[in-house]
């Protein structure tokens, strides 16, 4: 058995790993084969691919270089496409040069993308500007660095009529957010759509972040033109305007996963409000057993930094009291001065959180919510949990073939780790123990607590017997990665025959 979180790190390894997630953004600063592998070793899950910025011939180098260094560790990871979304920018500028605005100055802003800038006249790449906004609103640019009031428009020309609320300089092709706008664009766009079918579909990927998604049916979108690789593809919802947030149940209800992106998010709705947004993302993505990615500055100062500041370390420990099941890092890996420093970091910080969690008051909450009537899986899975916490065993090991049942576990957050094994599958008369496909062992690695084994022993013999073989070899594998020791208690939970059973087993 191949342990995929930590197969170098000696005996104490997995132990001391964090049950939350940890996703890195690659990028210039970690993608070398031998940066890849510290962050691997270090605690990377997730892999992110950001394709706002970069070719596909950049990225695939990338994805080469992670995946020989999976291959020299033996550490499993995930891959994550993050589209770019649809987008709203400033245009050029005459000369190419920036522009300095002054507070009080007023300026025009045109739809047509062909005019060069200066400092009476900008233009922006979204059409209905003119049409879609009122005298009052707001217009910010630039990562909301320059905020415009809007005093009048012209639908005929297409020209807004604007005043700067402060002094600051703009220069070309800036990002551009209209809050509490609902703004007429594509959630996917035709550079994500090629992004997805020509480099995330045949590269296998595990998981798309859907930048700016609005409504459930954006995610319908998306597996009809996914069609049969939907199956194998998790599909991570990024709300990140005040339409996603008014529609938040029914992109839930349509999303295999979530992610609270505060970047844009805290463009358009006020700032002091993100926490209270976050909590509540958090809380429903628990109680539906969807797994949640918290991202954006998470330790933002760790760019140039060796050290976060205390407000990002406290941010990212109450993220995991919050329940997120990934935390993220995004220029701290891809551009940041310290890589693997900032997932060590953040792996120290997570570890500590969860030693504060009253685990028992989690899983009663999740129970008050459960579906009723319960699907007989999820009613033994939340019975696995409750045996494990309440005979404080040091492990729950799941024997599953898709990985569903595990996910199940994870979503009742027991207080010990949870060890996915694949188990056998009929093939040619004998129990072949193989898994030809990966994903399913991938797809754990966005849920707290799951720890997928690829496991590739044989086993020649009837069902009962090669469950227990199965058993005894799993925790075998447990113990010499120190998940467990001699005299612990570990709840296993498999099928026999046509039956799902769960028993207690004392490590020897």
């Amino acid at each position: 058995m191949a342990e995929p979180a930590a197969a170098d790190m000696g005996s104490t390894a997995t132990r001391l790993r964090p049950k939350t997630k940890i996703v890195c953004t690659l990028g210039p600063a970690s993608r070398s084969v031998e940066m890849i592998e510290k962050l691997l070793r270090a605690g990377m899950n997730v892999a992110r691919f950001n394709f706002s910025h970069g070719s596909h011939e950049y990225h695939q180098e990338t994805l080469d270089n992670l995946h020989a260094a999976m291959e020299n560790t033996g550490i499993l990871c995930a891959v994550m496409l993050d589209t770019k979304g649809p987008e709203i920018r400033t245009g050029f500028l005459k000369d190419g040069k920036a522009i300095r605005l002054q507070h009080g100055q007023e300026i025009t802003v045109t739809t047509d993308y062909s005019i060069k800038g200066d400092e009476k006249m900008i233009s922006m790449s979204y059409k209905k500007l003119a049409q879609d906004m009122k005298p009052g609103g707001v217009v910010l640019c630039a990562d909301g660095t320059i905020t415009l009031t809007v005093l009048s428009c012209d639908e005929e020309l297409g020209m807004v009529r604007c005043r700067c609320e402060n002094s600051a300089t703009l220069g070309e092709r800036k990002n551009v957010n209209l809050p509490g706008v609902i703004v007429d664009l594509p959630t996917l766009t035709q550079k994500d759509k090629e992004d997805i079918m020509r480099w995330g579909v045949p590269n296998k990927i595990d998981i798309i972040a859907l930048s700016f998604v609005r409504k459930g049916s954006d995610l319908v979108e998306v597996r009809e033109l996914l069609g049969d690789h939907a199956k194998s593809i998790i599909l991570m919802s990024k709300v990140e305007n005040q339409e996603g947030v008014a529609n938040f149940d029914d992109i839930l209800r349509n999303t295999d996963a979530f992610m609270v992106a505060r970047g844009d998010l805290g463009m358009e709705i006020p700032i002091e409000k993100i926490f209270y947004a976050q909590k509540v993302m958090i809380f429903k993505c628990n109680m539906q057993g969807k797994p949640v990615v918290t991202a954006t500055q998470m330790l933002e100062s760790m760019i140039k930094s060796p050290r976060p500041t205390r407000a990002e370390a406290t941010d990212v420990a109450n993220a995991v009291l919050d329940g997120t099941d990934c935390v993220m890092l995004s220029g701290e890996t891809a551009a940041g001065a310290y890589p693997e420093l900032a997932v060590r970091t953040m792996a120290k910080i997570c570890l500590e959180a969860e030693s504060y969690l009253d685990y028992g008051a989690v899983f009663k909450q999740i129970m008050a919510g459960a579906p009723v009537p319960m699907s007989p899986i999820e009613s033994l899975a939340s019975s696995a949990v409750r045996t494990a916490n309440s005979s404080k065993a040091a492990l729950i090991l799941v024997l599953t073939r898709g990985g569903s049942t595990a996910k199940l576990v994870a979503k009742y957050r027991p207080a010990m780790p949870i060890l996915s094994v694949v188990v056998p599958e009929l093939k040619t008369g004998f129990f072949d123990w193989s898994c030809s496909d990966e994903s399913p062992a991938r797809h754990s690695l966005i849920y707290r607590g799951l720890i997928p084994v690829l496991s590739t022993a044989t086993a020649k013999a009837s069902t009962s017997e090669a469950t227990e073989e199965a058993i005894e070899l799993a925790i075998g594998h447990a113990k010499a990665v120190g998940l467990c020791k001699s005299g612990d208690s570990v709840v296993a939970m498999h099928r026999l025959g046509a039956a799902s059973v769960i028993n207690l087993n004392i490590v020897k």
